[in-house]
């Protein structure tokens, strides 16, 4: 067997959406990461392994932003058939891009080296390549879903369901117990121009009528081309950890027996329909979750989660799902308890009690059973991965530590790239705030909602007249993505006349930079097919004005743009 060592200033174990987004935050902000998934695709439970919807937060304007956003917005520009290997092929070659990340895939982490109470080194397993992979770093962040790191530090962990006495959660069970929600295997489907049989495998489970899947919403109430099948889960009343293997064979029986109850058992009004793809893998809703420096419950869900050290934010309702899950038989499977959006998430949450280097995001921060029922959504586990890559990369930079970090810094840092904070306010440059502008809505510092949004014509320029010669090191440019789109990231179904899946119209496409020098020359910088959000530009020249001249979009024939900015 081979040993290869590794040193970075982060290790992340798990590379779904929280810690593709920790690997890239922390990589751009000037760290050297290893990135260690036990999968051969990223993105976890949203990869093509899985299958499943990023969710987030509900609201007008509320959707998540930051590098889910670029990368949901590069899906719609590289794949615009939305098929997942390619989206799978959108995130692998976002973190190749990156020269600080060392992607280690197909690896699964199996021990660790601890020393004065912090973890030295982790190790993991490379079948296919027969390597063990050992890596050294002076942080850790575990984004596995399942925190492999718990039992292999010791760190303090809870699982399971609290009772209502404990954090005086109004809708805990009554007493505490070690049920969790389940897990999930999806179908997809897809339409053909003529009918398509299909014959069950002898090992599925039989459903002859409607009433076998009684409130389990199916064809024909939930069309083809939008049922995702989420009720189709197990594993709440058994171990979601040790269990899983066996609650995929159970998922899977029940998934083809409903496929065959679709096709073959009364009017589905799928006969055109063909089983396009079933998940082997399950996905996962709750495990182990971590306990950190604080412990999120239900209140402070319920009071918009106002911490002095926010860093990410939730707004998925309170989506508890009954531990019996598809056997639950009072009716649908979970409750949708409301819950405020946004809700912000301290950085206390996110740092383990016990194990000072030990850092963690996606669904095992540290929150109870009901607050997870809300912030285990992928959206929000995405930001929570900006949030920690972002803070470590900070703490590096100055030599601090989870302890000692500057929040207000890592909370600027964040806003500076595009991630809302509820209640929080980015700094707008002094330069640019001194300059005279013609559209001063573009530096008013908020970047979302009507009244922050400049429209004008094609060929109207935005300026930034500095009146002397002024050193400009970079502009900042926010577009329009329209956080109020209407459907999600990829789809569960695929019609023969498929949804017009596109970059949104109101989105500009091109667009010139106008750097006017202190003796009056211009020098013009043209960009083309921009699909992003987040624009920066490099300039490092001294000028006496720069202006932001939007040629085209992507059809709504308006030029919108919520910021401009020289840095």
């Amino acid at each position: 067997m081979k040993t290869v060592e590794h040193s970075a200033d982060l290790c992340i174990v798990g590379g779904g959406m929280s810690g593709v987004c920790a690997a890239l935050a922390a990589a751009r902000h000037g760290a050297k990461v290893v990135l260690m998934q036990d999968r051969p695709v990223l993105g976890g439970n949203a990869s093509g392994e899985v299958r499943m919807w990023i969710c987030g937060a509900s609201g007008e304007d509320n959707r998540e932003t930051g590098i889910l956003e670029e990368l949901e917005y590069e899906n719609y520009y590289m794949n615009p058939g939305l098929k997942f290997p390619l989206w799978d092929a959108v995130l692998y070659g976002k973190v190749k891009a990156e020269n600080n990340i060392t992607l280690l895939l197909n690896t699964t982490c199996l021990d660790c080296t601890m020393k004065d109470g912090k973890i030295e080194t982790v190790k993991g397993w490379q079948l296919n390549a027969e390597t063990y992979h050992v890596v050294r770093a002076k942080y850790f962040a575990d984004c596995s879903g399942d925190s492999i790191l718990c039992p292999l530090t010791g760190a303090s962990a809870m699982m399971g369901r609290e009772g209502k006495d404990e954090y005086g959660e109004s809708i805990a069970p009554d007493r505490a117990d070690s049920h969790t929600m389940g897990m999930s295997c999806l179908i997809q489907a897809r339409e053909t121009d003529s009918p398509k049989p299909f014959i069950k495998p002898d090992w599925a489970y039989t459903y002859e009528t409607d009433e076998d899947i009684a409130f389990r919403k199916h064809p024909p109430v939930d069309p083809l081309n939008h049922c995702n099948y989420w009720w189709i889960e197990v594993g709440g009343m058994v171990d979601a950890l040790h269990d899983s293997d066996a609650c995929r064979d159970e998922c899977l029986k029940i998934a083809f027996g409903v496929w065959d109850h679709i096709k073959n058992r009364g009017d589905h009004g799928a006969d055109n329909w063909e089983l396009e793809w079933i998940g082997f893998l399950p996905g996962k809703r709750e495990s182990r979750r971590y306990v950190g420096k604080y412990v999120i419950n239900e209140n402070d869900v319920r009071a918009e989660g106002k911490f002095p050290d926010v860093v990410a934010y939730g707004g998925w309702s309170m989506d508890d799902h009954f531990p019996e899950g598809f056997y639950y038989k009072k009716g649908v499977s979970t409750i949708w308890h409301p819950a405020p959006s946004p809700w912000g998430i301290p950085f206390r949450a996110l740092v383990s009690k016990d194990v000072p280097n030990l850092l963690f995001a996606g669904r095992n921060i540290s929150v109870t059973h009901v607050a997870l029922s809300s912030s285990r959504v992928m959206a929000t586990c995405a930001l929570l991965g900006q949030a920690v890559g972002t803070a470590v990369a900070e703490m590096i930079r100055n030599g601090t530590d989870p302890d000692t970090v500057d929040i207000g810094k890592v909370q600027q840092i964040l806003l500076e790239d595009d991630v809302m904070l509820p209640g929080l306010q980015r700094n707008v440059s002094k330069i640019s705030l001194d300059a005279k502008c013609n559209a001063p809505v573009v530096l008013d510092g908020t970047e979302r909602g009507e009244s922050h949004v400049y429209t004008g014509k094609a060929g109207d320029a935005i300026t930034l007249d500095f009146g002397k010669p002024t050193e400009v090191s970079s502009l900042r440019i926010v577009f329009d993505s329209d956080l109020n789109r209407g459907y999600w990231n990829m789809p569960s179904g695929y019609p023969i006349e498929q949804p017009k899946y596109k970059i949104s119209p109101k989105m500009v496409k091109d667009f010139n930079i106008v750097l006017t020098a202190p003796d009056g020359t211009e020098n013009v910088l043209s960009f083309t097919d921009n699909h992003q959000r987040l624009v920066r530009i490099p300039v490092g020249q001294t000028v006496s004005s720069v202006a932001l001249v939007p040629l085209s979009d992507y059809g709504a024939g308006e030029m919108r743009v919520f910021a401009f900015e020289a840095r």
